[in-house]
């Protein structure tokens, strides 16, 4: 099932993708859906109208005001830690455990909206496809073995970083959350849609070009191990979004460097859960 957020009778709306069209429903928000589960599922899943045209509606990021942070790994792409590493003229060092940071919750963003820039705060805003996994209930200390389980759907995420300000601030925080720095969607895609999360194509296109294009099969720490890792001494709740790191062919990396300028258009695509559109303003 594809589950999105959009403006109806304008109010943030959870609707179900039919085809062309959107089914609104109105008696849960995407996160109640989420929180209740399969049950919530199971009620809504036979609704098939009234349908309203997909293509002019007016999509919010599916979890558009999250209670907590976006959890994000960074260097998880064996080809991205290396090419983030020579660009910064350091060693190469294989991670032993995976590299966790945040986004600020005012960093979603709409999944066809406007990527803010300001030459004031930054000059090197970057690009960073990503597959978004979504937690369906809450969990602390999970297996391996379960951490499946704990998964209600899929997403796709732009990390947009400010190169300039993660460097001089010495971590990743502040360079990661800039408002509107996360866009998101368009849609969450439920788990029994995709049958094996780690073997997905994933790609980023900017003004047509591609500029990443990988497999999620390249993920040093797969999304098991990362809940694990995550969840171990800190309880992960339902509508939790993990983004679980970026392919090489970022912009800093390139040779020139690289970074989005207003007028530009990033499209970040994952095979069998969707693409969003976002130009820079």
């Amino acid at each position: 099932m594809k589950l999105v957020t959009f403006l109806y009778q304008n109010q943030p709306t959870l609707g179900i993708v039919r085809g062309n069209g959107i089914v609104p429903v109105q008696r849960f928000s995407m996160l109640d859906l989420i929180t209740v589960g399969s049950s919530a599922l199971a009620d809504i899943q036979t609704l098939s109208e009234p349908t309203l045209p997909l293509n002019e509606s007016l999509l919010l990021a599916p979890l558009h005001a999250p209670k907590r942070n976006i959890m994000c790994l960074g260097l998880n792409y064996a080809e991205h830690a290396k090419e983030s590493a020579w660009a910064r003229g350091r060693e190469a060092k294989a991670a032993t455990h995976p590299i966790f940071f945040t986004k600020a919750t005012h960093t979603v963003n709409g999944p066809y909206s406007d990527i803010p820039f300001d030459p004031a705060v930054s000059t090197q805003i970057d690009w960073e496809v990503e597959l978004g996994v979504v937690i369906g209930r809450g969990g602390k200390n999970i297996s391996r073995g379960e951490a499946m389980s704990y998964v209600f759907g899929y997403t796709v995420i732009n990390d947009v970083s400010a190169r300039d300000l993660q460097t001089a601030h010495s971590q990743f925080f502040k360079g990661k959350s800039l408002d509107g720095a996360c866009p998101m969607g368009p849609w969450i895609v439920t788990a029994d849609e995709i049958a094996d999360p780690h073997g997905l194509a994933i790609r980023c296109r900017v003004n047509g070009v591609i500029k990443q294009d990988s497999n999620t099969s390249q993920m040093i720490f797969n999304i098991p191990a990362i809940i694990e890792s995550l969840s171990r001494g800190m309880t992960l709740e339902p509508g939790d979004v993990i983004a679980t790191g970026t392919p090489s062919g970022v912009g800093f990396a390139r040779t020139p460097p690289e970074f989005l300028k207003p007028g530009d258009v990033v499209e970040c695509e994952v095979e069998g859960v969707g693409m969003i559109r976002n130009g820079v303003r």
